[in-house]
């Protein structure tokens, strides 16, 4: 099984929308101000999908977990 890099693009903005909203809404908690909310998530959306992104490929990359399955050969 093979990915192309731009599935990797999508899972990673999609997954960072929701991770993004997870902080913003923490950080208000926290905080008590929208705006420094914003601020946190802005600067964690940036980062992490950079580093999603780049973990995901490495995970494509590697065979851990993956079960190849057999020809099935009919006579």
């Amino acid at each position: 099984m093979y990915e192309k890099p731009y599935r990797s693009v999508v899972k990673t903005i999609s997954w960072r929308a929701v991770g993004t909203l997870d902080t913003i809404i923490i950080s208000y908690f926290i905080t008590g101000s929208l705006g420094m909310a914003a601020s946190i998530g802005a600067i964690e959306l940036v980062t992490k999908m950079i580093l999603y992104y780049f973990h995901e490929r490495a995970w494509n990359k590697s065979t851990f977990g993956i079960v190849k399955k057999e020809p099935d050969y009919q006579i």
